[in-house]
């Protein structure tokens, strides 16, 4: 199947639809260059010279396990870790550590997006994020766990599974030593134990929360909504919390 990413101007906005048994040999055409590390695959040689730098480079980041080719891009990734987000979206409030990220996040909200996955309603700006996004769809996972009947579609998504049986915690939290598999984990254990930043704010009684899972749970006291339903019985509940307490005491399942 051909793929024409050259579209006439004037269909420029046409939803664009690829069929997910096109999609993995026509990505290994189109991106020929493919890292041995993580098999992220590229489209130009040079920029997989310029990713594998991430691999090989001299500086390595001591909250990760990046590396960096000099000590001015050490210091532009070391902000990733940090909690502040000094750069504000000024459609969605998003914040982020650099402006970089801001400049690629902002794109989300001004390029048109013609092409669009015909397994849900997601769209994209460009061909190759489809291709991506459309392996969520094809069940493509060539990667197993020798381990565990787990598979992955990336190499670097099994390389991150596999800490869970090799124990292999490198992500070490500077305030209180607790170690973690992945870098977002980390993350989320600083911005939720170590800090006091409330990013999100109930509409109705103006408190504060620190997670977004939290705010939602709270909103439910204003609106009356019981979205965690008894299997065994008609009852009904505000948080999974009240539920669990129910299937245990009621019916005698959980502990």
């Amino acid at each position: 199947m051909e793929f024409d990413t050259a579209a006439d101007s004037t269909d420029k906005c046409q939803p664009f639809e690829i069929k997910i048994e096109d999609i993995t040999e026509h990505d290994d055409k189109r991106r020929p260059y493919l890292c041995t590390v993580c098999d992220r695959r590229f489209t130009r040689k040079n920029a997989l010279n310029r990713h594998n730098q991430m691999h090989t480079g001299e500086y390595k980041c001591t909250e990760c396990d990046i590396y960096c080719y000099n000590s001015s891009d050490l210091a532009r990734h070391r902000q990733s870790h940090s909690l502040e987000k000094p750069f504000e979206c000024v459609v969605c409030s998003k914040r982020f550590t650099t402006a970089g990220y801001l400049v690629r996040h902002s794109r989300i909200h001004s390029e048109e997006k013609p092409y669009k996955c015909h397994m849900c309603d997601k769209a994209f700006s460009r061909s190759g994020h489809l291709n991506t996004h459309m392996r969520v769809h094809s069940g493509y996972k060539p990667h197993k766990c020798h381990m565990c009947d787990k598979a992955f579609s990336w190499s670097a998504h099994l390389n991150i599974h596999m800490r869970v049986h090799t124990g292999d915690k490198p992500y070490k939290c500077s305030l209180c030593n607790k170690r973690f598999c992945h870098s977002s984990n980390l993350q989320r254990h600083k911005r939720q134990v170590h800090s006091n930043i409330r990013p999100y704010h109930c509409p109705y009684c103006g408190k504060t929360f620190k997670t977004n899972s939290d705010l939602k749970s709270h909103v439910h006291i204003h609106t009356g909504a019981k979205p965690y339903s008894c299997r065994h019985c008609s009852e009904c509940f505000t948080r999974l919390r009240q539920l669990q307490m129910h299937l245990l005491r009621s019916h005698s399942e959980g502990n």
